[in-house]
């Protein structure tokens, strides 16, 4: 065998301290940012809360005036800002290190923060995929499809409209997320990421009720025939799966007991937690404009006791006051980034949306996060942290900032309808309706046929459901 030696040259992308902690500070709620503030004050005697006459973290009020330098945002490492744009960036490393440093609390304070650290779905998830024996790979894969999850336990996006989101130099094939969606269903709570209630329920049945008698015919009720029981059609049922009535009660008894939001015992709502919005939105002089809330900004300043100690003693045993402080520094830095880019990436959002504001639901256009990313410089991946649990007040109410993205249906003339309107559009036809006579599924698609919004029977049937409106035989029934 003969020996030598090859040059290879590669090319890889190293997250610097402060990098990773943009990052983490970006996707974090305000009640998270608040907990991770509240950790490090304790941990770093430089820095500690101002007023807001004082405050070094005062992002601007209003996108007109906004004057933020790029020398003020640029990290003390000099890492740029495509870094933190770079689509190889993932919450893995940023999530693993937030476990970490959550450990080293004080065993004093530990119980204090107990309450507040009761985990969201989406990090009860992450802590279960950190178990399991994945490649690194794979483990991605799953945090992003976690990452597409709403708050009711369910993969809202198909899994090819994931994949054609995923950056094209990463060459993801929706095999591959198939593969990551299987690992990520098999996660409690029985039931996560699943498309539609149908699977749902399947899964649940697979996973917590495999050994009851009935389960195979649960199972096949709830994937071909929900609707007929929705309809409580119960002599068809009975016909279709082979069973009699008695067995059939059975098999409606276990269908009963199935959670049809697997993530609603996770939901911050449910746990009575306090929303804090970071942005308000108004009309100004004519123009929908969105400001920050000054009450969601946490005012940090460097405590200037220990600064003057650190200008007076610049040798070996100030290096711990000087590391202290680079980290103030960074943290000051970040949460002022944070929140110019809540308000840059809000006021587009604002923009693209003035007819909702204006008419509401029924007035939401299309939009995906590739618009905003474009118009803003920003990657997809950042903009999808910036509109994850962060929240807007407006005349209409409190909402998601990603409430206001959604898939479209197209129309006769070859535009486009958002799915969020068309929601509305049911819901106001059903609320019309003479309540003899209900519109079938089949209706309402020939109705908003005839305004030009080409919707399929079953596409209409699962809008309705996401409604939590029954069939129309349930709603005559009623």
């Amino acid at each position: 065998m003969r020996q030598g030696f090859q040059l290879k040259f590669s090319q890889h992308l190293a997250l610097t301290p402060q990098l990773q902690q943009s990052i983490r500070l970006l996707q974090l709620s305000s009640q998270e940012l608040n907990q991770e503030i509240e950790t490090l004050l304790q941990e770093n005697p430089l820095l500690e809360r101002g007023d807001a006459s004082e405050t070094e973290t005062q992002a601007g009020h209003t996108q007109d005036d906004q004057q933020y330098s790029e020398e003020q945002f640029t990290p003390a490492d000099n890492s740029s800002e495509s870094e933190f744009n770079d689509p190889l960036l993932d919450d893995y490393y940023n999530q693993q290190q937030r476990w970490e440093e959550s450990s080293y609390l004080d065993e004093d304070n530990d119980f204090q923060f107990q309450e507040a650290d009761t985990p969201t779905l989406r990090e009860h998830l992450i802590q279960q995929i950190r178990l399991m024996p994945l490649s690194l790979h794979d483990q991605r894969l799953a945090l992003y499809l976690i990452d597409a999850i709403n708050e009711d336990g369910y993969l809202e996006q198909s899994l090819a409209e994931l994949v054609e989101q995923l950056p094209a130099e990463l060459e993801i094939e929706l095999l591959e997320l198939e593969t990551a969606l299987k690992h990520v269903q098999h996660l409690d709570p029985a039931g996560v990421a699943a498309r539609n209630l149908s699977e749902c329920l399947s899964l649940q049945l697979r996973i917590l009720h495999h050994d009851h008698p009935f389960a195979q015919k649960a199972i096949q009720l709830v994937e071909k025939h929900l609707d007929l029981l929705a309809g409580r059609e119960m002599s068809k049922l009975c016909k279709l799966l082979g069973v009699k009535e008695a067995e059939l009660r059975e098999i409606h008894q276990l269908i009963k007991q199935l959670n049809p939001r697997p993530g609603s015992d996770f939901s911050q709502l449910s746990h009575g937690h306090f929303i804090q919005h970071e942005v308000i939105v108004k009309k100004v002089r004519g123009q929908w404009q969105a400001s920050l809330n000054d009450d969601a900004i946490p005012k940090l300043r460097i405590n200037q006791i220990y600064a003057d100690i650190l200008k007076r003693n610049r040798n070996s045993d100030g290096q711990y006051l000087s590391s202290q402080m680079q980290e103030a520094k960074w943290m000051i830095k970040n949460i002022q980034q944070r929140f110019s880019t809540i308000l840059r990436v809000a006021q587009a959002i604002v923009d693209q949306q003035k007819m909702f504001f204006e008419h509401g639901e029924i007035a939401m256009r299309p939009l995906v996060l590739r618009e905003i990313a474009d118009e803003l410089g920003l990657h997809e991946s950042t903009v999808s942290r910036v509109t994850n649990k962060k929240y807007m007040l407006t005349p209409r109410g409190i909402y998601e900032l990603k409430y206001f993205f959604g898939s479209h249906v197209s129309t006769e003339n070859g535009g486009a309808c958002s799915a969020t309107a068309i929601r509305a559009l049911i819901k106001q036809l059903i609320a019309e309706e003479n309540p003899k006579k209900p519109l079938s599924d089949n209706q309402l698609s020939a109705i908003l046929g005839k305004q030009g919004i080409v919707v399929a029977r079953r596409t209409i049937a699962k809008y309705r459901e996401g409604l939590n409106i029954p069939a129309a035989s349930q709603r005559k029934a009623l």
